[in-house]
């Protein structure tokens, strides 16, 4: 009997910022299909997900690295890539920055799409390129709601995932035929510590759960699936895709 398409055992995943809120979800998601992780960011990993990882006899490896430090990003992934085959690549991480469009920050401004934007096109091509020697590789970038829309005091973080949705694509048609495939997610309103403020407003938390159809927030779990199916041979003939997970939000 065929494997399952989903099967993930024996490729290794780059989860950027994957050991906290939806990165986190994905690196289990991404685990229990039976993929090794490498966790790139600044902070460790907890123990749990390390425990996790012990259990289904599989690894999750943090890399330390500030995604706002071109080179850095540079060197350490150079140094990876000459001692380890990455298969998967998820562009996670990312920051957020709240402040009315004519006051805000541009200090703030350039950080927000250095994060955002220019380190995930940095560690595309620096992974894309052993992938398109191999002729196989999955890169997953993350793009957002404000992909589709313009957000409300977020200019910067609606900018930054605009263009990771046409980054997305631009990739797409460069590498689609040479065996790279390159999608994007693009969450919902996730129940995570980047949107706490949205949480603690009871009236504006109201107001965006009364428009999901699912009737709740996401959360991290919710992530898994998607991250799990572009990272399969499953999805072999999808490029270019940007697929929402949202509960419906979209929809209404």
């Amino acid at each position: 009997m065929a494997s399952s398409p989903f099967d993930l055992t024996g490729r290794t995943a780059l989860v950027t910022g994957g050991g906290r809120g939806l990165g986190r979800g994905m690196s289990s998601g991404l685990l229990a299909a039976g993929a090794d992780v490498i966790t790139a960011q600044r902070g460790s990993v907890d123990d749990d997900l390390v425990q996790y990882a012990t259990e289904l006899g599989r690894s999750i490896t943090p890399l330390t690295l500030d995604l706002g430090e071109p080179d850095q990003i540079d060197s350490a992934i150079t140094e990876l890539l000459a001692e380890q085959r990455i298969d998967i690549l998820i562009n996670n991480a990312g920051m957020q920055y709240r402040e009315d469009a004519v006051d805000f920050d541009l200090t703030q401004f350039d950080r927000v799409l250095s994060i955002n934007m220019r380190s995930v096109f940095q560690l595309s091509q620096l992974i894309a390129r052993p992938m398109l020697e191999r002729g196989h590789g999955k890169i997953i970038n993350i793009a957002s709601m404000v992909s589709f829309s313009g957000g409300y005091r977020v200019p910067a973080y609606a900018a930054s995932k605009g263009a990771i949705a046409q980054l997305t694509k631009a990739c797409c048609n460069e590498w689609a035929g040479r065996g790279v495939n390159v999608n994007a997610i693009a969450p919902g309103y996730m129940a995570t510590d980047m949107n706490e403020a949205l949480l603690a407003d009871e009236q504006r938390n109201d107001e965006i759960t009364a428009r999901i159809p699912a009737g709740r927030w996401g959360t991290p779990d919710d992530m898994a699936g998607t991250a799990v199916f572009l990272s399969s041979s499953a999805a072999d003939y999808l490029n270019g895709a940007i697929i929402p997970v949202d509960g419906g939000w979209l929809a209404r």
